[in-house]
């Protein structure tokens, strides 16, 4: 069985791509720092614990493993964080990416999967992005991550390593069976947080902004499956492993959920209500971004199949009553 190089393979996607790797017939090598990820969620193949900062613990991976491919999930996302601290993300993210690419070719390994973020679009509200749309983004964050992109066309000129991209925006849910699923100290994204208000975890879910130009005066948001999400990058992996060119695939819903929708489809699956607080708008969030995902369904052939908003909080539902994942 090959071995396929899972960065950030201890953390929310990566574990689910390192489960869905593995009933594809791989065996992924969970490459993680641990330093958000989680030990107990390695579950479907070796940890090899490196930092993406330091070269040799990369190349040690590539010479015990020796990977067929990578599959790059690693790195810093919090934009409220890379606006007050670019240097970290463009230090993490950017140099940690060259030094993988670096690795891979160094070690004859040319097949790359990458899991970039619509947030290289920026701010273009209500317009639904695909893979053709200007990428202006406006944070450290998106910035670094269209950097990669930029990388990985250089390394692909002057060496021959070939990458599959992926653009997106809310990753949501967990896995069906609840082997693993989503976990992060500080928790920032929105069904986690409200399912922790449902539980008692928290006081309330608050909604920052309610008199937005959408129907319900809340933001629009495109959210797809977690299990949704890995399946996209394992049919990458095969697109390269075929022999196709580079490509750069959007993944998206087309038309989004606003946060009304998604705590009014949290109480039909969980029938409990939701505590509610009502505040400001945050500064720089625009009322609506979604992405589409024509190219991928028609040349993937990637079909999502739990990515309508009952079921991603269904799953994450289950996962969050199960046993969290511990230091």
């Amino acid at each position: 069985m090959d071995h396929v190089l899972v960065t950030g393979g201890a953390g929310y996607i990566g574990a689910h791509a390192c489960k869905a790797l593995k009933a594809a017939g791989y065996i992924p090598v969970a490459f993680d720092n641990l330093s958000t990820g989680w030990r107990d969620a390695v579950k479907f193949g070796p940890l090899h614990e490196g930092d993406l900062l330091d070269r040799a613990s990369i190349d040690a991976a590539f010479a015990k493993y020796k990977p067929i491919a990578v599959m790059h999930f690693a790195a810093l996302s919090l934009v409220g964080e890379s606006m007050k601290d670019p240097g970290k993300y463009w230090r993490q993210n950017v140099l940690g990416a060259a030094n993988l690419a670096d690795a891979a070719v160094a070690a004859g390994c040319l097949d790359f999967v990458f899991s970039s973020t619509c947030a290289t679009y920026g701010d273009q509200d209500g317009v639904v992005l695909d893979e053709d749309t200007e990428q202006l983004p406006i944070n450290a964050y998106g910035s670094s991550k269209r950097a990669i992109e930029q990388l990985l066309a250089d390394f692909e000129v002057a060496c021959g390593l070939r990458s599959v991209i992926f653009r997106y925006f809310n990753v949501a849910g967990s896995d069906p069976e609840a082997e693993v699923g989503e976990q992060h100290l500080p928790e920032t994204h929105l069904i986690p947080l409200m399912l922790d208000a449902i539980a008692g975890k928290r006081d309330a879910l608050t909604i920052f902004g309610t008199d937005y130009n959408t129907p319900d005066g809340t933001c629009i948001r495109d959210y797809v499956h977690v299990s949704d999400l890995v399946d996209a990058h394992v049919k990458g992996l095969e697109w390269l492993k075929s022999g196709k060119e580079s490509r750069v695939f959007c993944l998206g819903s087309g038309h989004g959920f606003s946060v009304r929708e998604v705590v009014d489809a949290s109480r039909a699956v969980t029938n409990r209500e939701v505590p509610i607080v009502e505040g400001d708008r945050r500064p720089g969030d625009p009322a609506a971004l979604v992405s589409g995902s024509h190219r991928a369904t028609e040349e993937l052939g990637w079909t999502p199949k739990r990515s309508d908003i009952a079921t991603m909080i269904a799953d994450a539902w289950r996962w969050h009553q199960s046993e969290p994942y511990e230091r």
